[in-house]
């Protein structure tokens, strides 16, 4: 396998599970800010709560160098069909299709179907239409599109190296995603002491927006706390979303590339090494040291590990010519 054909199958991978993220992320929070509680709380400070949208999504620096000021119109523009913003959904989408078109031959035609008609339905989407109406019609049409492709992906693909390199790539994509949500958790604890019971609806919507609300509240029922949806979040081994599960998925499957190139199975273990110590570290985790108000906290800790392993992949996997299977 060619590295630029291992590297087009991977971020096909994270950009398809980022746009699933985001279109559920934007859902959930647009929602919230709709909520007459928050309404009440953040009328003095209305750019707060279209701020954590973006904040959540990883990219204020971005989003303050095109715009002056956070609002509905600009914020929900900006994350949905924004060309110039690369992790708008649209964009997200043109770079999964782009990837997807240079393994047309190679790629189920199938594939190709899915994608590229979801590309031209979400390219002739304006922004007048969202705000016409509420934005949820429109994201669950997203999810819908994004879901049909993971469905389509698992009944047509072998389970070969291309079938792995995609997983890696939508778990790490899924665990910075959630990680990136907990990071706006803990800044809004801090700044509005969120163990307070006034945060219910904003807690709730955290759940919501990594689809673990019903889970969550059959192990936790009512008690709907910071610390406890960090364990949820972080630790669960079975709920697919939680970090325990993302890294276990992505760990198997990257064992499961075959490599037959010296340098490469080095590199590879490498990785699984590094892999393997972090989900033993959260298995030895106890609950009072998941969340707490530390400066060097685990969510920073475990984001910068995700992003040491997307920097190994590229230096391991896309930048030493071929890998060999």
């Amino acid at each position: 396998m060619l590295n630029r054909t291992a590297e087009s199958l991977f971020w096909i991978g994270r950009y398809m599970e980022r746009v699933e993220n985001h279109a559920r992320l934007i859902d959930v929070y647009y929602h919230l800010q709709q909520d007459e509680f928050n309404k009440a709380i953040n009328h003095s400070n209305d750019n707060d709560k279209w701020m954590r949208i973006v904040d959540a999504l990883g990219s204020r620096i971005m989003y303050e160098q095109s715009y002056k000021e956070y609002n509905e119109q600009l914020v929900l523009f900006y994350a949905t069909l924004d060309r110039d913003n690369t992790n708008s959904l649209v964009s997200c989408v043109s770079h999964a299709r782009n990837n997807l078109r240079t393994l047309r031959e190679q790629a189920p035609t199938e594939m190709w179907d899915v994608m590229n008609s979801f590309y031209l339905w979400l390219r002739e989407q304006k922004t007048d239409g969202l705000l016409l109406e509420s934005p949820h019609q429109f994201l669950g049409q997203i999810k819908n599109w994004t879901n049909m492709f993971a469905g389509c992906i698992h009944s047509v693909m072998s389970r070969q190296n291309e079938w792995y390199f995609i997983e890696c790539g939508r778990y790490l994509e899924r665990s910075e995603n959630t990680l990136r949500i907990l990071c706006t958790v803990e800044g809004y604890a801090c700044k509005a002491n969120s163990l307070h019971t006034d945060s219910y609806s904003y807690l709730q919507a955290v759940l919501k927006s990594v689809s673990g609300y019903q889970t969550y509240r059959r192990q936790y029922a009512d008690r709907i706390t910071v610390p406890e949806i960090f364990e949820f979040v972080i630790m669960n081994p079975t709920f697919p979303r939680s970090i325990h599960y993302a890294f276990h998925q992505l760990v198997l499957n990257i064992r499961s590339l075959e490599l037959y190139d010296k340098p490469l199975k080095v590199a590879h273990e490498r990785i699984v090494r590094k892999l393997s110590k972090m989900i033993a570290e959260l298995d030895c985790l106890e609950v009072n040291e998941i969340y707490n108000d530390d400066e060097d906290k685990l969510t920073a800790q475990l984001l910068q590990s995700c992003q040491w392993i997307g920097d190994e992949f590229a230096q391991t996997f896309f930048l030493i010519g071929e890998v060999s299977a």
